[in-house]
């Protein structure tokens, strides 16, 4: 099969196409025909910090979380998938599992889901990822009809679906972001619109809330911002957050009594530690995509398995707005 790899980490690591063999299939496991993969930030990093960060798999490597395609073939005991099965899924690229930047990946079972049927495969491969971490960042914080939501990065590759998921849950829901596109998009999902440049945390807050806070913030811009969120909250609020590697004052997370929930969606993958909960969410996900009440939003640039360096470019420009997607 053909596969993107890199031989070496770093900034400007370059991808090489080469032929590498035919997965065998094993129990529990489906051999996926790949037809897209979508590029998240994690990948970026791993590419340009190598072995720094511990979920880095060994070189030469195959890149490439998020995917979408075709059941080729099931191992012994997979009763959920036949071959033929449209799915998609996050399921490899890090620590000792081959990624998706490939013709064929190899994927655990529980990871999978049947794709939404009114998706394409290049839609569909943009959604695993930031669709399993928005939904759980949202479950955790008990997020429900009657209350006020505000999603930081509305337009972000998670933040786009969380806020869309929380109006499915019946939340009313606002979202931060700058620039008329960005701040379009967020109204096209029914959201208030923040320009986070021109308005200010206090006054935001006074706005909307009448200065009582929100009742549950989604985060994920994360790191510094977090702050913001923290002052935005209501009194015992509820914060999610994607981006948390920093030293921060919980001072005002004491006096306000919040509960601040961590989203780090790799775990299953990592650990293999309760990966059926990410095929019940995929599976989920599909339920709410077909319902209508979500869709992904897909960067105008398209890309090739070729062009995989330039996908990946794409995204840390920070010109991208949606999903980076590559078409195998």
């Amino acid at each position: 099969m053909k596969a993107m790899i890199l031989n070496e980490y770093g900034d400007h690591a370059e991808f090489q196409l080469s032929e590498l063999p035919l997965p065998s299939v094993k129990a529990g496991h489906v051999l996926v025909r790949i037809a897209a993969t979508s590029v998240n930030t994690v990948d970026t990093m791993i590419r340009q910090l190598g072995k720094d960060l511990p979920l880095s798999p060994d070189l030469p490597a195959v890149l490439g979380m998020d995917f979408a395609g075709t059941v080729d073939a099931i191992g012994e005991g997979v009763t959920d998938f036949v071959p033929g099965d449209e799915v998609y899924g996050c399921a490899g690229g890090l620590a000792d599992l081959q990624g998706s930047l490939a013709e064929y990946l190899l994927a655990d079972a529980k990871l999978l889901a049947q794709k939404p049927k009114s998706l394409s495969m290049r839609e569909a491969a943009a959604l695993p990822l930031v669709g399993i971490t928005a939904y759980e960042g949202l479950q955790r914080a008990n997020t429900h009809a009657g209350q006020k939501v505000l999603v930081h990065g509305g337009t972000g590759g998670v933040g786009h679906v969380a806020v869309q998921l929380a109006k499915h849950f019946g939340a009313e829901v606002y979202a931060t972001g700058s620039g008329e596109k960005q701040l379009g998009i967020i109204g096209q999902y029914e959201a208030t619109a923040i320009n986070y440049k021109t308005e200010q945390v206090v006054d935001y807050v006074a706005k909307h809330t009448g200065g009582a806070g929100f009742d549950v913030i989604f985060d994920s811009v994360g790191g510094a911002n977090l702050t913001n969120s923290f002052a935005a909250a209501a009194l015992n609020g509820q914060v999610s957050t994607t981006v948390s590697l920093l030293e921060l004052d919980l001072t005002p997370v004491h006096f306000k009594g919040l509960s601040l929930h961590v989203v780090f969606m790799l775990i299953p993958m990592l650990h293999n530690h309760k990966r059926e909960e990410h095929g019940a969410i995929l599976t989920k996900l599909s339920e709410i995509v077909d319902a209508g009440a979500l869709q992904p939003l897909l960067d105008e640039k398209q890309f090739g398995l070729a062009e995989v360096g330039q996908a990946y470019d794409r995204l840390t420009s920070g010109q991208a707005i949606g999903k980076v997607v590559v078409e195998i």
